[in-house]
Formats: structure tokens, sequence, C-alpha cells
């Protein structure tokens, strides 16, 4: 699938981004994909650079499926033999390159709290080593990513500031962290590629009684700090409201640039779109999220994937096999988030080694990418929803706004909804450490249940979420935070 772009953007890479230190592989450890026999994930640690073990479960059959225009899909089959077809596509002929899919079971050993035999729980033991690799793989990764940037006052002061936001809302950071690594309904570190830290975390609804909608969802980081644990309150959120949750980690800078993070993004959105029915998924719902930097890398994925399926090229996912895509706080034209990133301690000269010198901007500024493309292009495209605070000053809400415009002036169908008052992390974290209903969440499950009329009901009748952090603490958190 080499292009001439590809190699293009390899140059341009190896030619402006400065060498970055020797990483090795930040992995950690890892949850293979289960094998079409349906056995239970098993934990296996991988030494750094060691080949990642291939992603495709074993006896696998690689199919190559050629649609026609506005053919009809195929409904998802009961059997293991045929291919289960998503949603029919918008438009254009596509060719994908998928796995043959594996049906849903609520007894699968794959489906937390299952009924199945296979399954093997992990001990206690095993559960607190995987805590420890993965607290030195940020722990690592914060440390070379300092000795990196080099220390200044305005890091000083934006490092004091984030250790003091982190202590004040500990106490929800506790408790999420103990759900994340020691509930069953998590199953974290499933391979989806070969590159180092192609790895994400499912979220999984209890007892689901039917194929549950899917998020895959990219997390934030401003491109150098993201993991795919930084979605773990989304992720139970909305899991306790019967919807799957796909975590997709990606390799930050210094360990590679934006090339790599949307290709990584890629085959993550790949390897949920293929393998969502094993875990118990609908592959009619499912839903691409992203925030902050991983609202931006997604969208660079989606538009980028829609372009080459308009054209007629390869692919491994569709995007009419997206139902909605959601932005929330993210930046989508680069070019003008520059000087303001320079200004909030990003500095110019590596966010430009971030995004592969000055001439790469407009290719990855999806604002940009959007006013270039073709209406059959267009035409591809979900329901786009954009989530903006109207007090983030990490990335101004104008940057939701202005893409909005770009996307319906273009014939996209596009939402912009703006929320008074919260800040880049308000939106994220604050209000859902808070307990109640949370905005945000409720507008993502509104979009997802909007053809559900059971899932309504239920939600209207949903336990409402506790309280994980004092209202005092949380005001000040709101007060401090670098973000």
């Amino acid at each position: 699938m080499a292009s001439s772009n590809s190699t293009s953007s390899a140059r341009r890479r190896a030619a402006r981004a400065p060498p970055p230190p020797n990483l090795g592989d930040l992995s950690g450890v890892s949850a293979p994909l289960p094998s079409n026999g349906l056995h239970a994930p098993s934990i296996s640690t991988h030494p750094p650079n060691a080949a990642t073990p291939n992603p495709s479960p074993p006896g696998a059959s690689i199919v190559v499926v050629v649609r026609p225009a506005m053919q009809p899909a195929s409904p998802v089959s009961g059997d293991a033999g045929p291919v289960a077809e998503a949603v029919p596509p918008r438009g254009a002929p596509q060719v994908l390159v998928r796995r043959r899919s594996v049906p849903f079971s609520p007894d699968s050993p794959l489906a937390p709290g299952s009924r199945g035999g296979g399954e093997r729980r992990s001990t206690f033991r095993e559960d607190v080593s995987h805590a420890a690799a993965e607290t030195y793989l940020v722990t690592r990764l914060a440390f070379i990513l300092l000795r990196y940037l080099g220390v200044g006052y305005r890091w000083i002061s934006q490092l004091a500031a984030l250790i003091i936001y982190a202590i004040l809302l500990m106490p929800g950071f506790i408790r999420v962290g103990y759900y994340y690594f020691f509930s069953r309904q998590v199953l974290r570190s499933v391979i989806y590629g070969d590159q180092p830290r192609n790895r994400l975390d499912l979220y999984i609804p209890r007892d689901p009684k039917k194929p549950s909608p899917v998020v895959a969802f990219v997390t934030g980081g401003a491109w150098i700090i993201g993991y795919k644990a930084w979605g773990a309150l989304l992720g139970r959120r909305l899991a306790e409201r019967g919807i799957i949750v796909a975590c997709i980690d990606y390799r930050n800078f210094p360990q590679g640039t934006i090339s790599d993070m949307v290709s990584d993004a890629s085959d993550g959105i790949s390897f949920v779109c293929e393998t969502v029915g094993a875990y118990g998924g609908d592959p009619n719902q499912i839903y691409l999220m992203g925030q902050s930097a991983g609202a931006h890398i997604a969208a660079c994925a989606l538009l980028e994937q829609a372009a080459k399926e308009s054209r007629g090229e390869q692919i491994s996912w569709s995007v009419t096999q997206i139902k909605a895509y959601f932005g929330l706080s993210g930046g989508y034209n680069i070019e003008n988030l520059v000087d303001h990133f320079h200004e909030r301690g990003l500095y110019r000269s590596i966010f430009l080694s971030i995004m592969e010198g000055k001439k790469s901007l407009p290719h990855f500024s999806p604002e940009t990418v959007a006013k270039k493309l073709s209406p059959e292009t267009i035409a591809l495209l979900p329901q786009i929803v954009l989530l903006h605070g109207t007090d983030d000053y990490s990335i101004p809400f104008s940057a939701s706004e202005t893409f909005a415009g770009v996307l319906k002036q273009a014939g996209a169908k596009a939402k912009l909804l703006l929320y008074e008052g919260k800040t880049h992390t308000d939106v994220f974290l604050q209000d859902p450490l808070r307990g109640g209903r949370d905005k945000l969440v409720e507008d993502v499950i509104s979009v997802i249940h909007a053809d559900d009329a059971d899932a309504r009901e239920k939600d209207a009748l949903a336990p409402i979420p506790g309280r994980l952090v004092s209202e005092w603490q949380i005001k000040l958190a709101h007060r401090i935070s670098p973000f």
C-alpha cells in the first residue's frame, strides 16, 4: 500500500524532524486478539523492540470485498462463515480488505461476566503487575519528554500546576484507576497492529442482551502525552449505558510524528470495524470520537479515508461504516494554531517537528482539507458533531465553530454544540467526576440512541452516577488547571 505520497511524507519527516531519543517499545503489557475459537484474551509481555504478534485471529482468512456504488449491504449473518457487512456505501466504489467476522453470543468467553467455561480471569498478581507496567510506561514517557523539551520557566510552572491539579482530583482518579485495572468489564491492551503502542482498551457493558453500539475513541494529549487510559472515565460512563468503547493508543512524539499517529488511529479504527462482533458490538453502529489532539488525529484519519475511498483505492475500513464522528475540544486548522500553541508552552519548533514541517500544515489541517474535497468525497462523510467549551483556552472554541461552518458550506452534515463557561478539561474530566447527569455524555448518547426507542427508555431510567470528587476540589482544580 506504499505510495509516492507516503514516501515523500517519510522523507519530509527525516529531513525536518530532530532525531528523537531511542524510546524502545513503550507498549508495555498486552493482551492479544482472541482466536476464532473464542478463547479468552491472555496476558503477555513483549520485550523492548520485539516484534508484535500478528493481530489477525489464527485461522482467520483475509477477504477482499469489492462493492459497486450503492450496492445494498448484506445483513449480518449468524454464521461465522460469511463476511458481516456493515452500513451500505454512500456513493463511491469500495475495495475493502476485511477479516472474517465472529458472530456475537452473550455466552461468549470474550464477554466479561459471561458463562462460557473457557474464560480465564486474571489473578491479582497479574493485575498488579499490569498496573505497575503501565505506570512505568507513562512515567518513562513523561521523563523522556521533559529531557527532550528541556527545562524552562514556562514548563516548570505548567508542571507545578499540573501536579496540584492532579492531587486535587486524585480521589476520583484512584477510583477510576481501580475500575480500569480490576474491573472485568475492561479488556486492556488488546493488540491491533504491529507498531509500538498499537494497543487499545475495551470497555464492555454488563450482560448485553443484543449487539451493542461501539465508540472508537482517540484520546488527547497534545500529540505528546496521549495514552489510551485517559479515556477510562468516558469508557466507564458509556459502558454503563450499554455502549462499547474502544480507546485507541498510538505513537506520540518523539516516538512518532503526525503521519504515524494518523496511521495508527486508522489501523485502530480498522481493527474495531473488523472485530467488533467478537466483543459483542454491532457492526452497523460504529461511531468515531476524539478529544483534543485525538479529535484532530481522528478527523485527519476520517477525511483521508474518505478521499481514498472516493478515488477507489484499496482500504481496510470504510467511512460508510462510521455512523457519526464526535470531535471534542479539537483543533482543525493547525496553520492558525501554531502561534497560539507557542504562547501556551507547546513551542513552535517542537510543534512543527510533530507536524513534519511548515509545508505539511495544510495537509494535516482538516478544515483546509475539507475545502478541497470533491462533492463525491463529502457525500461519503458521516454526521459530524463538534463539541467545545466556550472557556477553552488550550484550543479556542472558534476552532470547532469555523470547522463546522466549512463542513456545512461543503455540503456535509455537521452540528456544533457549545458548553457555556466550560474549559478544555471541564467537559471531559471535572464534570464527569462531579457525578449526576453529565451534559456531554448525555449529548453523545442522544445521538447514538437516536434510532433505538428501547435504549432511550432505558436511558431515562438509568441510575445517576455518583460523585467521585468533592465540589470544592473540582472548583479549585478548574482554577488551577494548566489546560
